[in-house]
């Protein structure tokens, strides 16, 4: 049995890791959950843990793998799956059974070159080879995919050398991570933050500082939504 908070604290890290590709900060999750402190957050966490209902991975900044459900929650979740579908040429005759399977199974995605985690590097437009990713980390829309190149990302468990999955659009919200192109001369993965007529775009690593700019400075190309690692 778990508490409504550690609950509420599984729910939350479920459903940014399913919108997002990766788990919350810290900071996120204490303020989801309207806690004064971190130290909460790391009791409801361990506690997740000897349940079996997450699992921490070792040596890796905020990594965090949810391992199963409850029940309830995972009916729940089922229950308001709708599929959706990437359009593209649709042949006339059906496909052969299992076909369709296999195709949402995988599908390709071109890698455009590599993103800046840290110090901006210059902007990126060429494709240079394509990988397979799950069918399930995409939805509508466009997607793109891009290696990662510095440690500014690290405390959002995004490492150098992982690869992202970007949504392609033009717009964000406040705390999404994105792919901007700063004066159209740099392109950088960052987390948005939009105050007035000024863009903050703020580093996951305290060793980085938030740079601030008009928001004619910087393009929107696109969101996190998923990773890949290999080991």
């Amino acid at each position: 049995m778990l508490t409504k908070k550690q609950l509420d604290l599984l729910k939350f890290i479920d459903g940014r890791m399913r919108r997002d590709g990766v788990p919350p900060s810290f900071d996120e999750m204490k303020d989801a959950l309207d806690l004064r402190s971190k130290s909460g957050i790391h009791r409801l966490i361990t506690a997740l843990e000897e349940r079996g209902f997450i699992r921490r991975l070792a040596h890796k900044a905020r990594a965090i793998e949810i391992v199963k459900l409850p029940e309830a929650l995972e009916s729940k979740r089922n229950a308001g799956f709708q599929p959706t579908v990437i359009n593209g040429d649709r042949p006339d005759a059906a496909p052969p059974p299992g076909a369709m399977a296999v195709e949402a199974a995988a599908m390709e995605l071109p890698v455009m070159g590599r993103i800046a985690a840290g110090v901006p590097i210059e902007a990126i437009s060429q494709v240079s080879h394509h990988v397979a990713v799950p069918g399930s980390m995409v939805g509508r829309g466009k997607h793109y995919a891009l290696e990662v190149k510095g440690d500014s990302m690290i405390d959002a468990g995004i490492n150098d050398g992982d690869v992202v999955v970007i949504r392609e659009g033009t717009t964000a919200d406040n705390g999404d991570i994105v792919v901007a192109l700063v004066e159209d001369q740099e392109a950088t993965l960052k987390k948005f933050r939009r105050n007035g007529n000024s863009i903050a775009l703020e580093a996951a690593n305290p060793a980085y500082e938030t740079r601030v700019f008009r928001d004619d400075q910087v393009k929107v190309q696109g969101r996190l939504v998923g990773l890949i690692r290999t080991y």
